[in-house]
């Protein structure tokens, strides 16, 4: 795949890509019509972004949300009535996987902002996040069982890990819709706020979470993301090689540095994201 600077990304249709603050990526599906559907050309250009932030030095988190008041409908069954053949099916959905992999994978904080519906391939896509904020009105569903088809975009892997196998079961097998609340118990959302203050709560904690050592945080979350099929013994050889790298990172050193002289942390504990209402604005200059 073409590799793009950010300067030299193309311009997009179906997305918008920004970079705001301090080094947080903003990618906002555009499609409010649709409930932000993912048709084909919304599907390629986050292939093109998902390659572009494996590499991208001017970026050091990820928000991933959706405009017109919903997060994503889900494919888009208008381009899905026409007969394909059993192979032509596959080398669709294994596109699919090849570029949702690299969200997932990102060793860098992914936030997801999720207001609306969030059905069938976008609820999977928001499971690519480290975190979902969710707004009241926000509603998840494994709708694929209404239309004849499983769950795609890695939902048969990642739901059973967040919830369990048996509510996973449930979830898929009913195709019913919970509301933020419940999702927020099942381990779902990470945390609900207004929906006046979802973007700004997102950019929020991916700033904070941006403080942390990147490379600690990418090791971390490479290996987390192994946890569920790895036994104990690969576990530890994995957070040995990872704690090595890390204790030689500019990031460790400068972090003892500090703690030897006294200084505060770069890096201070995340409780909850305080909504943008509550945080203490800076004073005008004087």
């Amino acid at each position: 795949m073409t590799s793009f600077t950010a300067k030299s990304l193309p311009p997009f249709e179906a997305i918008r890509y920004e970079v705001v603050g301090e080094q947080v990526a903003v990618v906002t599906l555009n499609r409010p019509q649709t409930r932000n559907a993912l048709d084909m050309p919304m599907r390629e250009e986050l292939a093109v972004v998902a390659e572009h932030l494996r590499t991208a030095d001017d970026v050091r988190a990820v928000v991933i949300t959706g405009a017109g008041g919903s997060f994503c409908a889900g494919g888009d069954l208008n381009s899905m009535g026409e007969k394909r053949s059993g192979p032509q099916s596959r080398k669709r959905v294994a596109e699919l996987h090849s570029w949702f992999s690299k969200f997932a994978n990102l060793e860098l904080p992914l936030v997801a902002a999720v207001d609306g519906p969030a059905f069938g391939g976008g609820f999977n896509l928001c499971l690519a996040a480290d975190f979902i904020l969710a707004t009241p009105g926000a509603r998840f569903s494994q709708v694929f069982a209404r239309v004849g088809l499983v769950p795609d975009l890695s939902g048969l892997y990642l739901l059973p890990r967040m919830v369990g196998l048996q509510r996973a079961k449930e979830l898929i097998f009913s195709a019913r819709t919970i509301d933020a609340a419940e999702a927020q118990e099942l381990g779902i959302v990470y945390q609900i706020v207004p929906s006046e203050h979802l973007r700004d709560s997102a950019i929020e904690l991916a700033r904070r979470l941006a403080q942390a050592s990147l490379p600690a945080f990418g090791l971390a979350k490479t290996i987390l993301n192994r946890s569920f099929e790895s036994d104990p013994r690969t576990m530890a050889e994995m957070e040995a090689l990872a704690q090595a790298i890390a204790m030689g990172t500019d990031e460790h050193l400068d972090a003892v540095a500090r703690f030897r002289a006294k200084q505060p942390l770069a890096f201070e504990p995340i409780n909850r994201v305080r909504e943008a209402a509550e945080r203490p604005q800076p004073r005008s200059p004087q």
